[in-house]
């Protein structure tokens, strides 16, 4: 019996693997089942695993411009070898600044790319907000110029993927939300009633925004209950007026630090570059089990049944009563997160989304896109 071939991808992504969750939690998760359908990869991260460390870190201003540099020139060596591939998957960018230059580029390298978006990218996040000079110098048109020449492109919202479909020449878009491996995000064995109660939050400084918008509701909440703030990110959050523990995102404790959480909060702005978020923290809190209070926008009607594994809120006033009414009501805390995890392991899992990347790599890397 003929062996079966195997098909090489170059994985073109901005950081090292197991880092940034818009990897972690999206196609990483998929490279073993992909893998045992006959493909092998080479991941190639823009970043080094020194420059992850300290990319957000205050100063080093030189050492991030000698690994910018060394980045650029290992995105030169993967546009030369990229023809002796398959296929090619990039994930957010080729390269992160200026003009699509090494974007355009690859097209003209190797013709089957499969496009990989994450958030409105090409969007600022708030409006009337100035940027940075880092964020004015980040090519928003990058993203556009991937969606519009990729064979297929992989976006995570409803609302992204019909962007994504309208400007793709070959009118090849597909919505798959980011996803848990629900064998490792698990609740805890034993779930105990424990007081006080913990409101928590996880994710990247770049959504410390976000969360600071629920400053006047915490104020309020603390004022009248007794409870305890947590938050599990990449750098240490605080807000004035109050008392926050702030503890670091590892890898190796994640599960068991969000297991910490009996409430989780995910606060998002009500605006186009929130309509490509694809609620990825309301569902890590579903799948370890946690109920959610979330605002009511974009793809959290799709995630959340309003009252089933979360709360939907509209307004400060929203937000303040439902987190209370989950404080006050233990049964209902463990009902919602009962409710939640199922939701992830119907919906949500690995499991349950593995044939929709099948589908997506069949078509364009087997040459039926």
């Amino acid at each position: 019996m003929r062996a079966r071939t195997r098909k090489k991808i170059l994985i073109l992504c901005p950081s090292p693997r197991g880092t940034a969750a818009t990897q972690r939690l999206k196609y990483e998760q998929y490279l073993e089942l992909l893998a045992s359908e006959g493909y092998t990869f080479h991941i190639s991260a823009f970043q080094t695993r020194r420059f992850w460390k300290i990319i957000y870190r205050d100063g080093r201003t030189l050492e991030k411009i000698f690994w910018t540099v060394f980045g650029y020139l290992r995105r030169a060596l993967d546009l030369a070898r990229s023809p002796f591939y398959d296929g090619v998957f990039v994930n957010l960018w080729v390269t992160p600044l200026g003009l699509p230059v090494f974007e355009r580029m690859l097209f003209l390298f190797n013709r089957r790319v499969i496009y990989d978006i994450d958030d409105m990218i090409f969007m600022p996040r708030f409006e009337h907000v100035k940027e940075n000079i880092f964020q004015k110098l980040k090519g928003k048109k990058k993203p556009l110029i991937l969606m519009k020449h990729a064979r297929y492109v992989i976006a995570c919202t409803p609302q992204l993927t019909d962007i994504a479909a309208k400007r793709n020449k070959f009118g090849n878009a597909v919505d798959i939300s980011s996803t848990l491996n629900t064998d490792r995000f698990r609740p805890p064995e034993r779930q105990s009633e424990k007081y006080p109660v913990v409101l928590g939050w996880t994710g990247t400084h770049s959504s410390f925004a976000f969360l600071r918008t629920l400053a006047p509701v915490l104020k309020r909440v603390c004022a009248s209950r007794r409870v305890e703030l947590l938050v599990i990110a990449n750098k240490v959050f605080s807000l004035d007026g109050l008392e926050i523990t702030s503890i670091p995102w590892r890898e190796e404790t994640e599960v068991r630090d969000l297991h910490r959480i009996d409430i989780g909060l995910y606060p998002i702005p009500a605006n186009d570059y929130s309509l490509g978020k694809s609620s990825l923290k309301a569902l890590t809190y579903m799948s370890v089990g946690i109920p959610v209070v979330a605002t009511a926008y974009g793809a959290n009607f799709r995630v959340i049944h309003d009252g089933v594994e979360g709360f939907l809120a509209k307004d400060e006033d929203e937000w303040f009563e439902k987190i209370i009414r989950l404080i006050d009501n233990p049964g209902l805390r463990k009902q919602m997160g009962r409710a939640g995890r199922e939701r992830v392991q119907r919906e949500f899992s690995v499991e349950a989304n593995f044939p929709k990347y099948m589908q997506v790599f069949k078509a364009v890397i087997n040459g039926n896109g």
